[in-house]
């Protein structure tokens, strides 16, 4: 497994797995899997509501806690909100501290509860918080006053949406472009030009796509319920793209969100 450095020192595996869309019955099947085979960035989010069952995988796993990069996400909006609605995560979780919380999405108070998330890295209960679905102007905002540094941004990213504008950004105030839904939920498995690095490479259209993405230094944590396509997903260390090979998937880049991206973003694919 690779890692990436963060701003504030600490190593992030740059890749993981998500855990989106799988309820409490059946993610500790999968999060079980997926560490077993080891993937050791394992994300959640309160939203999800499986927190609980992800936090029983990684205790039933045998791998030690300080193996395990655990992020997850709060929804609340505020300090007040924030404080207990961490406190319920942790607790739902079943540890004593997270590698990494992000706000899931911006509120309307989203410096009180970046301030809330500050105060649980003073605490030593977080190592490291950041953001997810924000923009640059609404990054900036919480830069302005952040006394932590935000260490990741989480975005939707694939070869449909390559957020060029916003991977610059990131880069420029060093923090990391981290990929949600990396794989487009595989819209883009039958691109041709995608199938035919496949071909070249020996390697199925996920594995192309992600290695893409980890060259261009953004994090990826794809979500699997097969267990080939979980092993498949970190299969992707044993190669590298050339650089003739990594123009055409850049070519690729639509600015077409699979999901809903939210209107405050549209400005961000103006470049």
């Amino acid at each position: 497994m690779e890692t990436i450095k963060l701003n504030n020192g600490m190593e992030m595996p740059v890749l993981g797995f998500g855990t989106y869309l799988s309820d409490n019955t059946h993610i500790r099947k999968y999060v079980e899997q997926a560490i077993r085979v080891g993937y050791r960035l394992i994300d959640t989010a309160a939203y999800y509501h499986n927190e609980a069952a992800v936090g029983h995988s990684i205790l039933k796993s045998g791998v030690p806690r300080e193996e395990i990069f655990l992020t997850t996400k709060v929804m609340s909006d505020g300090y007040d909100a924030t404080i207990n609605a961490f406190n319920e995560s942790l607790t739902k979780l079943a540890v004593e501290y997270c590698d990494l919380v992000l706000i899931h999405w911006p509120t309307n108070d989203s410096i009180g509860t970046y301030q809330a998330l500050e105060s649980f890295v003073e605490s030593g209960k977080v190592r490291a918080i950041g953001l997810s679905n924000f923009n640059t102007m609404e990054t900036d905002e919480i830069l302005k006053v952040a006394k932590v540094k935000p260490v990741v941004n989480q975005i939707e990213t694939h070869i449909n949406l390559q957020h060029k504008k916003m991977h610059q950004f990131l880069r420029a105030n060093d923090i990391v472009h981290q990929a949600w839904s990396p794989l487009g939920e595989g819209a883009c498995l039958e691109n041709t030009v995608v199938k035919e690095l496949s071909s070249k490479y020996g390697k199925t259209p996920a594995q192309i796509m992600l290695r893409f993405l980890i060259q261009e230094q953004i994090v990826v944590i794809p979500k699997s319920t097969s267990l080939e396509h979980i092993k498949g997903n970190i299969d992707i260390f044993d190669f590298t793209l050339t650089i003739e090979d990594m123009n055409l998937l850049r070519l690729l880049d639509k600015k077409q969100s699979i999901s809903g991206w939210p209107k405050s973003m549209d400005s961000e694919l103006d470049y």
